[in-house]
C-alpha cells in the first residue's frame, strides 16, 4: 500500500505506505526524504550508518537525509517520507519544536516505544492521513501539513519524556540543545571550539558546559561525536582515504582527526575501515 501527494507548484512530497516504501533501501544508501518507521504487533530489523538496530513492536523511529540507512526486515509497518518542499523542519520549528531533537546528523537515533494508548492515538491519526489523500480539493495540501505536524508533535512529546526532560526540565535548557545541535549541524566541518557556538547562541562556553552537565552531556562532547559520525559515515560508504576525509572535516593535519576518532572508538581511522570492508 502506498499513497503519494505531489504540489506541483512547490515540488513538495509526502508519501504514506507499508514496508513497501522501504524496498529501494535494501542496500545501503541515504534517503531523499525524512522519514518516519513506526512497528505496529512486528518488531523490524535495520542498519542505520553500519549499527544494527532490531525495532521493538509499538515504536517510531526517525530518519534524516544525512544517514545512511538500510531496510533488512519488517512487517505491518507504516511509514512515512516527505522532503523539505513539503514541510521544512527548521521553518516550522516554532510549531513543533523538534529541530535538534528529532532531526539532525545525530550519533543518537531516536527511537520512541509508544504503548497501548500512543499506539491507538497515532493509529487513528494514520487513518485521518488515509481519508484526506482521497479528498482531492484546494486545502489537501494544508490539511496533509497540518496531519504531519500533529505527527510530529507527538512523537517529539514522546521523546522528550523517553530522554528524560520531564515537566521539571525548564525549556531554556531543551532548547538550548536543541539550537546548539542545529549549529553544530550546520558547522561542524568547520568549527570545532565550543567558543564558536557559545558566542553564537551569546553566551560563555563555561554556560554551556553547566547547563549541558545537567543534561547529562557536554559542548565538547557532541561537537566530536558529531565529527566521528561524519568520519565513519565516509569510511565505511565512500573511497575517500583517511587523509581526504580529515581535510573534509576541516582538519589540517589528519593526525588530528586520527587521534579524535581512536579516543572515541579505539580504532585509528585506517583500521576502522578495514574492519568495516572485511565485516561487509
Amino acid at each position: 500500500m502506498q499513497k503519494t501527494f505531489t504540489e506541483f507548484s512547490t515540488n513538495a512530497i509526502l508519501k504514506l505506505g507499508d514496508e513497501e516504501l522501504l524496498n529501494p533501501y535494501r542496500t545501503p544508501k541515504k534517503p531523499e526524504l525524512y522519514t518516519f518507521v513506526r512497528t505496529q504487533g512486528f518488531s523490524a530489523k535495520i542498519v542505520v550508518d553500519s549499527v544494527p538496530y532490531t525495532i521493538a513492536p509499538n515504536s517510531i523511529i526517525t530518519l534524516t537525509t544525512v544517514q545512511y540507512f538500510q531496510y533488512v526486515s519488517g512487517h505491518d509497518l507504516v511509514v512515512y517520507q516527505f522532503n523539505r518542499e513539503f514541510y521544512c523542519i527548521k521553518d516550522h520549528d516554532h510549531e513543533v519544536s523538534c529541530a535538534g531533537l528529532l532531526f539532525f546528523g545525530n550519533v543518537h537515533m531516536p527511537i520512541i516505544e509508544l504503548n497501548a494508548k500512543e499506539h491507538q492515538k497515532l493509529n487513528m491519526l494514520n487513518d485521518i492521513f488515509l481519508e484526506e489523500f482521497e479528498t482531492k480539493d484546494t486545502i489537501q495540501a494544508e490539511m496533509l501539513r497540518m496531519l504531519m505536524a500533529r505527527f510530529i508533535i507527538i512523537a517529539t512529546r514522546l521523546l522528550k519524556a523517553k530522554e528524560g526532560f520531564t515537566e521539571t526540565t525548564s525549556n531554556t535548557k531543551i532548547d538550548l540543545l536543541r539550537e546548539f545541535n542545529m549549529l553544530v549541524e550546520a558547522h561542524f566541518k568547520t568549527e570545532h571550539s565550543v567558543s564558536f557556538y557559545a558566542e553564537k547562541l551569546f553566551k560563555s562556553p563555561k554556560t554551556l558546559s553547566n547547563t549541558f552537565a545537567k543534561l547529562n552531556t557536554s559542548p565538547l562532547q557532541i561537537i566530536h561525536e558529531r565529527i566521528v559520525l561524519e568520519a565513519k559515515r565516509l569510511l565505511i560508504y565512500t573511497d575517500k582515504t583517511a587523509k581526504e576525509i580529515a581535510y573534509d572535516l576541516g582538519f589540517e593535519d589528519a593526525s588530528h582527526l586520527s587521534r579524535l576518532f581512536k579516543k572515541q572508538t579505539s580504532f585509528s581511522p585506517t583500521d576502522f575501515k578495514k574492519i568495516n570492508i572485511k565485516a561487509s
